[in-house]
Protein backbone atom coordinates (compact mmCIF):
# COMPACT_ATOMS: atom_id res chain seq x y z
CA UNK A 1 0.00 0.00 0.00
CA UNK A 2 2.66 2.99 1.31
CA UNK A 3 4.59 1.60 -2.61
CA UNK A 4 1.08 2.04 -4.19
CA UNK A 5 0.70 5.40 -2.86
CA UNK A 6 4.17 6.85 -3.28
CA UNK A 7 3.60 6.18 -6.92
CA UNK A 8 0.05 7.68 -7.30
CA UNK A 9 1.87 10.73 -5.43
CA UNK A 10 4.83 11.02 -7.68
CA UNK A 11 2.26 10.66 -10.77
CA UNK A 12 0.39 13.59 -9.67
CA UNK A 13 3.41 15.96 -8.26
CA UNK A 14 5.57 15.61 -11.22
CA UNK A 15 4.81 17.87 -14.39
CA UNK A 16 6.18 16.11 -17.45
CA UNK A 17 7.39 19.43 -19.48
CA UNK A 18 9.55 20.13 -22.42
CA UNK A 19 11.05 16.60 -23.02
CA UNK A 20 12.14 17.66 -26.71
CA UNK A 21 15.08 15.63 -25.71
CA UNK A 22 16.84 13.21 -23.55
CA UNK A 23 19.30 15.59 -22.06
CA UNK A 24 19.25 16.33 -18.47
CA UNK A 25 17.72 19.32 -18.64
CA UNK A 26 14.45 18.56 -20.47
CA UNK A 27 14.60 15.82 -17.56
CA UNK A 28 14.75 17.55 -14.48
CA UNK A 29 12.66 19.94 -16.09
CA UNK A 30 9.98 16.86 -16.71
CA UNK A 31 10.45 16.23 -12.84
CA UNK A 32 10.56 19.12 -11.18
CA UNK A 33 8.85 21.70 -12.88
CA UNK A 34 8.08 24.91 -11.31
CA UNK A 35 7.93 28.38 -12.14
CA UNK A 36 11.18 30.63 -11.76
CA UNK A 37 12.27 31.90 -7.98
CA UNK A 38 14.67 34.83 -6.88
CA UNK A 39 17.82 33.28 -5.89
CA UNK A 40 20.01 35.35 -3.29
CA UNK A 41 21.18 37.49 -5.86
CA UNK A 42 17.52 38.32 -7.07
CA UNK A 43 17.86 36.76 -10.13
CA UNK A 44 15.90 33.63 -12.05
CA UNK A 45 16.76 30.62 -10.99
CA UNK A 46 16.23 26.46 -11.60
CA UNK A 47 16.76 25.90 -7.53
CA UNK A 48 13.44 25.85 -6.99
CA UNK A 49 11.22 23.14 -7.45
CA UNK A 50 9.02 20.33 -6.38
CA UNK A 51 10.30 19.14 -2.79
CA UNK A 52 8.10 16.39 -1.78
CA UNK A 53 6.61 13.47 -3.17
CA UNK A 54 4.47 11.65 -1.08
CA UNK A 55 6.86 10.34 1.91
CA UNK A 56 9.73 11.54 0.32
CA UNK A 57 10.50 15.27 1.67
CA UNK A 58 13.07 17.76 1.85
CA UNK A 59 14.27 16.77 -1.87
CA UNK A 60 17.32 18.21 -2.75
CA UNK A 61 17.63 18.19 -6.49
CA UNK A 62 20.07 19.09 -9.11
CA UNK A 63 20.65 22.43 -10.68
CA UNK A 64 22.34 23.09 -13.92
CA UNK A 65 25.81 23.59 -13.88
CA UNK A 66 25.88 26.29 -16.05
CA UNK A 67 22.68 28.24 -16.89
CA UNK A 68 20.78 30.35 -14.52
CA UNK A 69 22.56 34.17 -13.60
CA UNK A 70 24.94 34.39 -11.24
CA UNK A 71 24.18 34.72 -7.26
CA UNK A 72 26.04 38.26 -5.65
CA UNK A 73 28.58 36.97 -3.44
CA UNK A 74 29.34 39.75 -0.38
CA UNK A 75 31.99 38.55 1.19
CA UNK A 76 32.89 41.44 3.56
CA UNK A 77 29.68 41.63 5.67
CA UNK A 78 26.36 39.39 6.71
CA UNK A 79 23.01 40.87 5.94
CA UNK A 80 20.65 41.16 9.01
CA UNK A 81 17.89 40.71 6.42
CA UNK A 82 18.89 37.37 5.77
CA UNK A 83 18.47 36.47 1.63
CA UNK A 84 15.19 35.29 -0.02
CA UNK A 85 13.57 32.08 -0.23
CA UNK A 86 13.09 29.95 -2.91
CA UNK A 87 9.79 28.73 -1.83
CA UNK A 88 6.01 30.78 -0.45
CA UNK A 89 7.29 31.36 3.30
CA UNK A 90 7.03 31.51 6.05
CA UNK A 91 7.07 27.85 7.42
CA UNK A 92 3.92 26.68 8.52
CA UNK A 93 3.13 24.07 11.54
CA UNK A 94 0.89 21.17 10.31
CA UNK A 95 0.27 20.15 14.37
CA UNK A 96 3.04 17.08 14.59
CA UNK A 97 6.33 16.80 16.52
CA UNK A 98 9.55 17.79 15.92
CA UNK A 99 12.91 16.07 16.89
CA UNK A 100 15.22 16.81 19.59
CA UNK A 101 13.31 18.55 21.98
CA UNK A 102 13.08 18.63 25.98
CA UNK A 103 11.04 15.44 26.11
CA UNK A 104 12.71 14.16 23.41
CA UNK A 105 16.25 14.53 24.60
CA UNK A 106 19.14 15.90 22.09
CA UNK A 107 19.05 15.43 18.15
CA UNK A 108 21.28 12.38 17.57
CA UNK A 109 23.18 12.09 14.29
CA UNK A 110 24.48 8.92 13.35
CA UNK A 111 26.61 9.10 9.90
CA UNK A 112 26.23 5.36 8.11
CA UNK A 113 29.19 5.20 5.15
CA UNK A 114 28.11 1.79 3.11
CA UNK A 115 31.24 1.05 1.45
CA UNK A 116 30.79 -2.72 0.18
CA UNK A 117 32.87 -4.83 -1.31
CA UNK A 118 34.19 -3.42 -4.44
CA UNK A 119 32.84 0.05 -3.69
CA UNK A 120 35.75 1.44 -1.38
CA UNK A 121 34.87 4.91 0.49
CA UNK A 122 37.87 6.88 0.75
CA UNK A 123 39.15 7.52 3.94
CA UNK A 124 39.61 11.12 3.77
CA UNK A 125 35.87 11.13 2.83
CA UNK A 126 34.92 9.30 5.88
CA UNK A 127 36.74 11.30 8.36
CA UNK A 128 36.17 14.85 6.64
CA UNK A 129 32.42 14.10 7.06
CA UNK A 130 32.88 12.77 10.68
CA UNK A 131 34.47 15.24 11.51
CA UNK A 132 31.92 17.84 10.17
CA UNK A 133 29.08 16.25 12.58
CA UNK A 134 31.75 16.00 15.88
CA UNK A 135 32.13 19.87 15.13
CA UNK A 136 28.06 20.18 14.71
CA UNK A 137 27.80 18.46 17.66
CA UNK A 138 30.67 20.11 19.73
CA UNK A 139 29.17 23.79 18.77
CA UNK A 140 25.78 22.91 19.84
CA UNK A 141 23.83 26.14 21.52
CA UNK A 142 26.01 28.52 19.62
CA UNK A 143 24.15 31.53 17.68
CA UNK A 144 26.69 31.43 14.38
CA UNK A 145 25.83 28.23 12.26
CA UNK A 146 22.61 27.03 10.54
CA UNK A 147 21.99 24.73 13.35
CA UNK A 148 20.91 27.96 15.80
CA UNK A 149 18.40 28.20 12.98
CA UNK A 150 16.06 25.55 14.09
CA UNK A 151 15.32 26.39 17.88
CA UNK A 152 12.31 28.69 15.99
CA UNK A 153 10.42 25.91 15.70
CA UNK A 154 8.47 23.65 18.33
CA UNK A 155 5.57 20.65 17.71
CA UNK A 156 3.14 18.49 20.06
CA UNK A 157 6.84 17.16 21.89
CA UNK A 158 7.90 20.84 22.40
CA UNK A 159 10.34 23.07 21.54
CA UNK A 160 13.09 22.53 19.67
CA UNK A 161 16.91 22.60 21.62
CA UNK A 162 20.06 23.65 19.73
CA UNK A 163 21.86 20.39 21.47
CA UNK A 164 23.38 17.78 18.56
CA UNK A 165 25.38 14.11 19.39
CA UNK A 166 27.35 12.83 17.27
CA UNK A 167 26.52 8.39 17.11
CA UNK A 168 29.51 6.55 16.44
CA UNK A 169 29.55 6.56 12.70
CA UNK A 170 29.40 3.53 11.35
CA UNK A 171 31.31 1.66 8.54
CA UNK A 172 28.89 -0.58 6.59
CA UNK A 173 30.34 -3.48 4.81
CA UNK A 174 27.24 -5.29 3.83
CA UNK A 175 26.81 -6.38 0.16
CA UNK A 176 24.70 -4.67 -1.88
CA UNK A 177 21.39 -6.21 -3.01
CA UNK A 178 21.02 -6.67 -6.71
CA UNK A 179 19.72 -3.83 -8.50
CA UNK A 180 16.11 -2.64 -7.54
CA UNK A 181 16.15 -0.41 -10.22
CA UNK A 182 17.15 -0.81 -13.70
CA UNK A 183 20.45 1.09 -14.45
CA UNK A 184 20.62 2.35 -18.57
CA UNK A 185 24.01 1.17 -20.65
CA UNK A 186 23.77 5.43 -21.03
CA UNK A 187 24.34 5.79 -17.31
CA UNK A 188 27.42 3.35 -16.70
CA UNK A 189 29.67 6.17 -17.86
CA UNK A 190 29.61 9.85 -18.34
CA UNK A 191 28.09 10.39 -14.82
CA UNK A 192 31.09 11.72 -12.64
CA UNK A 193 33.82 14.42 -12.92
CA UNK A 194 35.83 11.81 -13.43
CA UNK A 195 33.81 10.29 -16.56
CA UNK A 196 33.14 7.05 -14.82
CA UNK A 197 29.46 6.34 -14.03
CA UNK A 198 26.84 3.98 -12.58
CA UNK A 199 27.37 0.09 -11.65
CA UNK A 200 24.54 -0.43 -9.68
CA UNK A 201 20.93 0.89 -8.65
CA UNK A 202 19.08 0.97 -5.57
CA UNK A 203 15.76 2.00 -4.48
CA UNK A 204 14.46 3.43 -1.83
CA UNK A 205 12.91 0.18 -0.23
CA UNK A 206 16.77 -1.19 -0.11
CA UNK A 207 17.66 1.84 1.33
CA UNK A 208 15.26 1.44 4.06
CA UNK A 209 16.43 -2.14 4.36
CA UNK A 210 19.95 -1.56 4.82
CA UNK A 211 19.93 1.59 6.88
CA UNK A 212 17.37 -0.72 9.00
CA UNK A 213 19.40 -3.88 8.67
CA UNK A 214 22.06 -1.72 10.42
CA UNK A 215 20.01 -0.16 12.76
CA UNK A 216 18.78 -3.03 14.62
CA UNK A 217 22.10 -4.99 14.54
CA UNK A 218 23.70 -2.44 16.33
CA UNK A 219 20.56 -2.17 18.76
CA UNK A 220 20.14 1.49 17.96
CA UNK A 221 17.01 3.48 18.93
CA UNK A 222 14.14 4.49 16.70
CA UNK A 223 12.34 7.82 17.96
CA UNK A 224 12.32 11.06 17.12
CA UNK A 225 15.84 12.06 18.87
CA UNK A 226 17.89 9.79 16.48
CA UNK A 227 18.62 10.00 12.67
CA UNK A 228 20.38 8.06 10.31
CA UNK A 229 22.19 9.45 7.30
CA UNK A 230 23.16 6.78 5.07
CA UNK A 231 25.71 7.58 2.58
CA UNK A 232 25.78 5.58 -0.61
CA UNK A 233 29.38 4.65 -2.67
CA UNK A 234 30.22 6.28 -5.72
CA UNK A 235 28.88 4.31 -8.84
CA UNK A 236 25.62 3.37 -6.85
CA UNK A 237 22.53 5.15 -8.14
CA UNK A 238 19.42 5.75 -6.23
CA UNK A 239 15.58 6.15 -7.05
CA UNK A 240 12.54 6.52 -5.10
CA UNK A 241 10.99 3.47 -6.88
CA UNK A 242 11.79 -0.10 -8.33
CA UNK A 243 11.78 -0.59 -12.06
CA UNK A 244 12.69 1.51 -15.06
CA UNK A 245 14.42 4.61 -14.47
CA UNK A 246 14.14 5.24 -18.53
CA UNK A 247 10.36 7.41 -17.36
CA UNK A 248 9.29 10.60 -15.70
CA UNK A 249 7.57 8.12 -13.19
CA UNK A 250 10.35 7.41 -11.43
CA UNK A 251 12.79 10.00 -9.96
CA UNK A 252 16.24 8.97 -9.25
CA UNK A 253 20.07 10.85 -8.95
CA UNK A 254 21.68 12.66 -11.95
CA UNK A 255 21.65 10.19 -14.92
CA UNK A 256 20.92 10.59 -19.00
CA UNK A 257 17.22 9.38 -18.54
CA UNK A 258 13.65 11.65 -17.26
CA UNK A 259 14.08 10.22 -14.14
CA UNK A 260 17.32 12.29 -13.41
CA UNK A 261 16.21 14.97 -10.69
CA UNK A 262 17.77 15.19 -6.66
CA UNK A 263 20.89 14.77 -4.75
CA UNK A 264 19.83 13.80 -1.29
CA UNK A 265 16.32 13.52 0.54
CA UNK A 266 14.64 12.36 4.38
CA UNK A 267 11.71 10.31 5.00
CA UNK A 268 10.29 8.41 7.51
CA UNK A 269 10.17 4.76 7.72
CA UNK A 270 7.61 2.17 7.78
CA UNK A 271 8.80 1.06 11.41
CA UNK A 272 9.25 4.94 12.52
CA UNK A 273 13.00 4.96 11.49
CA UNK A 274 14.03 8.79 10.63
CA UNK A 275 16.72 8.76 7.73
CA UNK A 276 18.71 10.74 5.35
CA UNK A 277 19.70 9.24 1.76
CA UNK A 278 23.11 11.29 0.69
CA UNK A 279 24.21 9.76 -2.72
CA UNK A 280 27.87 10.39 -3.57
CA UNK A 281 28.06 13.90 -4.61
CA UNK A 282 28.32 14.73 -8.32
CA UNK A 283 29.90 17.69 -9.59
CA UNK A 284 31.11 18.89 -12.92
CA UNK A 285 29.47 16.23 -14.24
CA UNK A 286 29.46 15.81 -18.08
CA UNK A 287 25.64 15.47 -17.47
CA UNK A 288 25.77 19.36 -16.41
CA UNK A 289 23.89 19.10 -13.59
CA UNK A 290 25.32 19.43 -10.32
CA UNK A 291 25.15 18.48 -6.56
CA UNK A 292 27.64 21.20 -5.65
CA UNK A 293 28.60 24.91 -5.49
CA UNK A 294 30.12 24.57 -9.09
CA UNK A 295 26.22 25.93 -9.87
CA UNK A 296 26.06 29.08 -12.17
CA UNK A 297 23.43 30.00 -9.42
CA UNK A 298 26.07 30.09 -6.53
CA UNK A 299 27.65 32.68 -7.89
CA UNK A 300 31.39 31.42 -7.22
CA UNK A 301 32.56 30.20 -10.81
CA UNK A 302 33.85 26.86 -9.47
CA UNK A 303 33.07 23.90 -6.89
CA UNK A 304 34.51 25.06 -3.76
CA UNK A 305 36.77 22.59 -1.11
CA UNK A 306 37.70 24.69 2.12
CA UNK A 307 39.07 21.30 3.51
CA UNK A 308 40.83 20.07 -0.26
CA UNK A 309 38.61 17.15 -0.21
CA UNK A 310 36.22 18.03 -2.93
CA UNK A 311 33.92 15.13 -2.70
CA UNK A 312 33.40 15.76 1.33
CA UNK A 313 33.09 19.24 0.87
CA UNK A 314 30.51 18.94 -1.60
CA UNK A 315 28.44 16.69 0.30
CA UNK A 316 28.63 18.57 3.41
CA UNK A 317 26.10 21.02 2.47
CA UNK A 318 22.98 18.61 1.49
CA UNK A 319 24.15 16.87 4.76
CA UNK A 320 23.30 19.76 6.48
CA UNK A 321 20.06 20.08 4.30
CA UNK A 322 18.57 16.90 5.12
CA UNK A 323 19.84 17.12 8.92
CA UNK A 324 17.65 20.60 9.05
CA UNK A 325 14.63 19.08 7.87
CA UNK A 326 14.21 16.51 9.36
CA UNK A 327 15.02 18.10 12.63
CA UNK A 328 11.89 20.13 11.98
CA UNK A 329 10.06 18.03 9.71
CA UNK A 330 10.63 13.95 10.69
CA UNK A 331 7.62 12.57 9.52
CA UNK A 332 7.62 14.66 5.85
CA UNK A 333 3.63 15.74 6.54
CA UNK A 334 2.88 17.09 9.81
CA UNK A 335 6.14 19.23 10.86
CA UNK A 336 6.87 22.57 9.57
CA UNK A 337 6.74 23.37 5.44
CA UNK A 338 5.37 26.25 3.85
CA UNK A 339 2.38 26.53 1.07
CA UNK A 340 4.11 25.28 -1.53
CA UNK A 341 5.96 21.87 0.32
CA UNK A 342 9.02 23.97 1.21
CA UNK A 343 11.09 22.70 4.48
CA UNK A 344 13.80 25.33 5.71
CA UNK A 345 16.50 23.19 3.79
CA UNK A 346 14.26 24.19 0.56
CA UNK A 347 13.69 27.67 1.01
CA UNK A 348 17.10 28.13 0.96
CA UNK A 349 18.85 25.40 -1.49
CA UNK A 350 22.17 26.72 -3.27
CA UNK A 351 22.17 29.99 -1.39
CA UNK A 352 25.05 30.76 0.68
CA UNK A 353 25.48 34.48 1.15
CA UNK A 354 28.71 35.86 2.75
CA UNK A 355 32.18 34.22 2.52
CA UNK A 356 35.41 34.10 3.42
CA UNK A 357 38.88 32.54 2.43
CA UNK A 358 39.87 32.77 -1.23
CA UNK A 359 38.54 31.07 -4.74
CA UNK A 360 38.22 27.61 -4.53
CA UNK A 361 38.18 27.26 -1.00
CA UNK A 362 35.60 29.60 0.30
CA UNK A 363 33.26 28.88 3.50
CA UNK A 364 30.86 30.54 5.15
CA UNK A 365 30.54 28.30 8.45
CA UNK A 366 33.20 28.56 10.80
CA UNK A 367 32.65 25.66 13.28
CA UNK A 368 34.68 24.17 16.07
CA UNK A 369 37.80 26.14 14.68
CA UNK A 370 36.96 24.34 11.30
CA UNK A 371 35.60 26.07 8.07
CA UNK A 372 32.80 24.41 6.09
CA UNK A 373 30.62 25.62 2.83
CA UNK A 374 26.95 24.90 3.59
CA UNK A 375 23.89 26.43 2.15
CA UNK A 376 21.95 28.68 4.97
CA UNK A 377 18.64 27.94 6.45
CA UNK A 378 15.70 29.26 6.72
CA UNK A 379 14.26 31.69 9.72
CA UNK A 380 10.94 32.15 10.46
CA UNK A 381 11.59 35.04 12.80
CA UNK A 382 14.23 36.50 9.87
CA UNK A 383 11.46 36.37 7.11
CA UNK A 384 8.56 38.45 9.65
CA UNK A 385 10.98 40.93 10.34
CA UNK A 386 12.82 41.78 7.81
CA UNK A 387 11.39 39.74 4.70
CA UNK A 388 14.63 37.63 4.20
CA UNK A 389 15.02 34.44 5.83
CA UNK A 390 17.89 32.29 4.38
CA UNK A 391 20.62 32.87 6.94
CA UNK A 392 23.88 31.65 8.35
CA UNK A 393 23.10 31.71 11.77
CA UNK A 394 20.34 32.72 14.41
CA UNK A 395 22.80 35.38 15.52
CA UNK A 396 21.58 37.26 11.82
CA UNK A 397 18.16 37.03 13.07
Amino acid sequence: MRRALRRSGLRATLTIAALGTATLLAASTAAFASSSTASAGGCASNAGGATRVGTFAGIMHAVNESTGCAASINSNALSAAGNPAMGTPPLVWHGGAVMGTKLTGPLTVTPIFWNPSGHPMDPGYVSLISQYWSDVAKASGQTNNVYSTATEYSGTDGSIVDKIKLGTPINDTGALPADGCTLEAADTTGIYVDGSGYDACLDDSQVIDETSRIVSQDGLPVDFAHIYVLYLPKHVESCFFAGPTNTGANACTINYQPSAAYCAYHSQAPNSMIYGLLAYPIYHSPVGFTCGSDARVAGFGGVQSPNGNVDADVEISPSSHEVMEAWTDPDTATGWYDNSGFENGDECAYTYGAVGGTAGAFYNQTINHHHYLTQEEFSNKSFFASGGGCLQGEKQA
